[in-house]
């Protein structure tokens, strides 16, 4: 190992380059078989025009590769010894100038049908955007554009959240131009394809936002299964629903959160009608990574110290000005504003709020086996 070698990998310069889990070479490769022909043609040519001239002329072998070169391609003459050729030369040198104009006008032809007429310029901008998407961490893959998408992906950028957006419409691109979508696939989000082009392994979770229920379904089903086959942890899956019934559905099927799309709508414009002047609070303070107030659920382990503990004993809001506002219990049974006295049990998730600062530290505290000296 070399020093340049060893002080990159000292100051963490020592990055390999991430690449993408489903592969373009192969297809790019057979679309460019046709262009193989005509240069084994132009090779061949080549070699019997340098062949032909140190056997005609006694030229040297880098003689002989200059003239059949601006032979073949008709780019200039008089440089060496033409003025010269022997009958047989002239002969296999006009020979050789046709063919070169014939081959080289074959190849052009070749090329032009193969970008112009082909999908090979698609597939180079594909492989490109794989190779970003590879480069992503504890991303979201979000299947399915539609308005909910384009609102979504909105969010995403604003918190700075990366995310890349799967869907089979032939107009992709155009959409990801219209949407401000960093990083998109073409491809039906419940292939193994799709999860192999969108990193799927690599990603925090999926988002299914289909008006279609049997998508959402389909979608479910497949990343639970992609999920066994790579023996990782559970994908965090969001969809949407309908109705309560269809939220109830993707719930048992394996979606972590389901957001039911008419009842949240209802609920939102009820708070509005109820309370105009906090209508911008969620907005503002919740929805944002970069505000003064923060909203997170933290799990409680049962290695945890604090389980079989009061609320109180934990200072929370004394030391880190972070209250805890809910307790959703083992069992889902969810308390609110819970009392000091209220006991912490484990498997249980602890809901606060407060500054960032503080909460990333209240969640620091919440892991650990034991109790801090200064709590």
């Amino acid at each position: 190992m070399s020093i340049f070698t060893k002080f990159k990998k000292t100051i963490g310069w020592e990055i390999k380059a991430a690449k993408p889990l489903y592969d373009l070479n192969p297809i790019i490769y057979s679309k460019l078989k046709p262009l193989r022909f005509p240069l084994i043609i132009i090779q061949l040519l080549m070699i019997i025009g340098t062949l032909a001239y140190v056997y005609f002329e006694n030229y040297t072998v880098m003689q002989a590769i200059f003239q059949t070169a601006y032979t073949l391609t008709n780019t200039g003459f008089g440089a060496l010894n033409e003025s010269n050729f022997k009958n047989e030369t002239i002969v296999f040198t006009t020979f050789l100038m046709y063919a070169g104009f014939a081959s080289t006008m074959f190849a052009v032809g070749i090329v032009i049908d193969v970008f112009m007429n082909g999908n090979l310029r698609e597939l180079l901008k594909e492989r490109k955007m794989l190779y970003k998407i590879a480069r992503l961490r504890r991303h979201f893959v979000i299947c399915y554009h539609n308005e909910y998408t384009a609102q979504l992906a909105r969010q995403f950028r604003e918190n700075h959240i990366p995310f890349v957006v799967v869907d089979p419409s032939d107009n992709i691109e155009d959409i990801a131009r219209e949407n401000g979508y960093p990083y998109f696939v073409k491809e039906e989000p419940y292939k193994e394809t799709a999860f192999l082009k969108a990193h799927l392994s690599s990603a925090k979770g999926a988002i299914s936002l289909s008006k279609n229920i049997s998508d959402n379904i389909t979608l479910i089903a497949s990343v639970r299964l992609y999920e066994k086959e790579l023996g990782r942890l559970p994908f965090l899956i969001i969809s949407n629903a309908e109705t309560l019934n269809e939220k109830i559905r993707l719930k048992k099927l394996g979606a972590d959160k389901v957001v039911a799309t008419p009842s949240l709508m209802a609920k939102r414009v009820s708070a509005m009608a109820i309370r105009p002047d906090m209508e911008n609070i969620l907005d503002e303070f919740l929805y944002k990574i970069d505000t003064p107030i923060a909203m997170e659920e933290v799990f409680v382990k049962e290695t945890s110290w604090v389980v079989g503990r009061e609320l109180k004993d934990l200072r929370l809001r004394d030391t880190l000005k972070v209250s805890v506002i809910g307790i959703t219990e083992n069992n889902g049974r969810f308390v609110q504003m819970p009392k000091a006295e209220t006991m912490i049990n484990a498997n249980s998730k602890l809901l606060l709020v407060g500054s960032q600062s503080g909460i990333i530290r209240a969640k620091r505290i919440l892991t650990l086996n034991k109790q801090p000296e200064d709590i």
